[in-house]
């Protein structure tokens, strides 16, 4: 082998040892910037919160003053929509509905009476009353024609004969009198005597409607399918109408999904979505997360509700409710005040 071959085979041998050696050198160099370089993590927005059924909280109060006469239910029981949770005692609103009820009916028989007229025994009787006042006009006027022909002749005097024409006029009266009545008890309802028969009808009705709705109104029933989570009175307490002042009977919701009312500050409301991942913590689980997502964000900055008792707490900055949904089978106290954190962008 000549001298310039092995001189050749040294400077390739030469690159490729130094070639092979910077690779090596800069795929280290670029570990150690990966395993200095701080690891991506998760941006938080964090905020006070309380947990709520996914109803929200939902006061029951009755529109009615008056003494609760029972409340069927205890914190933590289990109720239906439309199931009776209270009474007021409403034995006077009850008479009210019967007194309506008996009205009702006595004003359907009037309007039947009108519609169906005189019975048949009635008619009868008024034909019969007719007929026999017909007879007695036929006799006073045939009297009469035969004493006014006599006093023409001068057998009678004047005044037997006037007696007689007066009493064929009053015969004649009566006549008249018992046709009309036969008349009116034999024709048909008049249109103004029924019109009247069945507004009076009406009347009655919307009274029992009235009666009926007011009565309803004592018994507190459940909107909703749920808890009971509150019960602010008991039996024989007064309640007062709470549409005016605020007296609520029970307060139910629907935990089947719990909800947590976030309070994200203002300075932080642009990195909050509809769809984001987010969890809570509470002092009383330790370092126990509740996953869940935001499910609805604020459109009005408002106050703080939700107090954190730190000392160093501002109260006076606004705040943007946002709401975020649990998971389903989260099992946490409604009212308690956790912590919460949505999961924003990555930094």
């Amino acid at each position: 082998m000549s001298k310039r071959l092995l001189i050749a085979l040294a400077v390739l041998f030469a690159t490729l040892s130094v070639t092979l050696i910077f690779a090596r050198s800069r795929k280290n160099e670029q570990a150690v910037r990966a395993a200095a370089a701080p690891a991506q993590t998760p941006l938080l927005v964090a905020g006070p919160g309380r947990v709520e059924p996914t109803s929200e909280e939902i006061k029951l109060g009755s529109e009615l003053s008056g003494k609760l006469k029972s409340v069927n239910v205890e914190e933590g029981d289990t109720v239906r929509r439309g199931e009776v949770l209270a009474e007021l005692q409403n034995e006077d609103y009850l008479a009210q509905v019967r007194s309506a009820e008996a009205d009702v009916k006595a004003k359907e028989a009037a309007l039947r009476k009108v519609m169906n007229g005189a019975r048949h025994q009635e008619r009868q009787e008024a034909l019969s009353t007719v007929r026999a006042q017909q007879a007695v006009m036929e006799n006073a006027r045939a009297q009469a024609e035969r004493y006014d022909k006599l006093f023409g002749a001068g057998v009678v005097s004047r005044e037997e004969a006037e007696r007689y024409t007066r009493e064929y006029q009053v015969a004649k009266a009566n006549y008249q009198e018992a046709s009309e009545h036969h008349s009116l008890i034999d024709d048909k309802a008049r249109e103004e005597d029924q019109s009247l028969a069945e507004a009076n009808l009406q009347l009655a009705r919307a009274q029992l409607q009235e009666a009926s709705a007011r009565y309803e109104k004592t018994f507190i029933r459940s909107p909703i399918d749920g808890l009971v989570l509150r019960k602010h009175h008991r039996n024989g307490e007064s309640v007062s109408n709470s549409s005016t002042v605020p007296d609520p009977i029970l307060t139910v919701g629907d935990n089947r999904v719990l909800r947590v009312r976030v309070e994200v500050d203002e300075t932080e409301v642009s990195k909050v979505r509809v769809g984001q991942s987010a969890y809570v913590t509470a002092d009383a689980y330790g370092n126990q997360k509740f996953w869940g997502h935001v499910v609805r964000v604020g459109q009005e900055l408002g106050r703080k509700n939700v107090r954190t008792d730190e000392p160093t707490e501002r109260v006076d900055t606004k705040i943007l409710e946002t709401l975020v949904e649990l998971n389903p089978g989260v099992s946490i106290p409604v009212g308690l005040r956790v912590d919460g954190f949505i999961v924003a962008e990555p930094r």
